[in-house]
């Protein structure tokens, strides 16, 4: 920035940066025979504030706070994006919605459509962060492609594949493996979640991705589905302890026996602190958390939990939106 005029011939000195500060101050040198006016004085303190600003707004955040359509299942997806949106959510993760196939991009899905979907979450002031993988696109190499192109084209870098049963695991993991390399060329990382079948739990995953060994093939962590798939049997806190390494993302999302995720996380046996402690000392210190399920209830309510599910993520990272 330039500095201010002086009444004298002396240059000013450069005043070492202050805790919290960005920049350094100009202020006369010692002798100088001059002293800062209240106008300049105030003048000096604004730019101070300003910069301090400015450098915190700058600053990175560690996790990035997000919610799935999944909740607004039953509306049209633009109802679910200014739900989160005014949930003050910034990322927004595509899964179910009202149309024919149930989600809002699938194989059927064109590019161009794709990136206006994208475009329409932008409006909102959200980005899009994850993409649940339509099921019938995963039987080839050309559907799993052309689910890329979308999720490229909808500026969302993580595409998320449900996994699959053990009869078909071998031929679906083939697809995969053969898409990596595209994926990674798109600038997509490919991410496998536990789920039903040959995937429930992490250590499951870890051996399926360990086998790929591909660096656009990572693990998205789901620790309702731990609980779930185990029958409440299997702690994700000590389940964690299993994906050391391989976690770029989070879905939040809790667990009520007997067999229950239909709610708001924070309000179940999830103990959220312990579990992203546990993925943290395994070396997942920032990325998506992206809330997938709340309570139920009408409009106004699902939108009400909402607001909830991100102060409880402000609360569990110590980061505020």
């Amino acid at each position: 920035m330039q500095s201010e005029k002086t009444t004298t011939n002396q240059d000013p000195m450069i005043e070492p940066a202050r805790p919290g500060l960005s920049f350094r101050i100009l202020t006369p040198s010692a002798g100088s025979g001059h002293r800062l006016s209240r106008r300049e004085f105030m003048g000096s303190a604004l730019v101070a504030t300003a910069g301090a600003r400015l450098s915190r707004a700058s600053q990175t955040p560690r996790w990035q706070f997000g919610c799935y359509t999944r909740p607004w299942a039953q509306y049209d997806y633009h109802v679910a994006f200014d739900g989160i949106a005014a949930a003050g959510f910034n990322y927004v993760g595509l899964m179910t919605t009202k149309s024919k196939t149930s989600l809002i991009i699938s194989m059927a899905t064109t590019p161009k459509e794709a990136a206006a979907i994208g475009g329409e979450a932008k409006q909102r002031g959200l980005k899009i962060i994850s993409m649940w993988a339509d099921d019938d696109a995963m039987g080839t190499a050309v559907g799993l492609k052309r689910l890329i192109d979308n999720s490229a084209a909808c500026g969302c870098p993580y595409l998320l594949l449900g996994g699959t049963e053990e009869q078909r695991a071998d031929a679906y993991y083939k697809v995969v493996a053969e898409c990596c390399d595209y994926a990674q060329s798109k600038g997509v990382v490919l991410t496998l979640k536990p789920h039903a079948g040959s995937n429930p739990d992490g250590a499951s995953c870890r051996k399926t991705i360990d086998r790929i060994g591909h660096k656009s093939f990572r693990l998205w962590y789901d620790p309702g589905n731990i609980y779930y798939y185990s029958d409440g049997k299997l702690d994700p806190v000590n389940d964690a302890a299993t994906v050391d390494g391989l976690v770029v993302g989070m879905r939040v999302k809790d667990f009520r026996v007997p067999k229950d995720v239909e709610l708001t996380p924070g309000t179940g046996l999830v103990n959220f602190p312990k579990v992203l402690s546990r993925l943290e000392q395994g070396g997942f210190s920032h990325g998506p958390l992206v809330v997938e399920c709340l309570d139920h209830g009408d409009l106004p309510r699902v939108n009400a939990e909402a607001l909830k599910a991100r102060r409880f993520l402000e609360t569990l990272t110590g980061q505020k939106l």
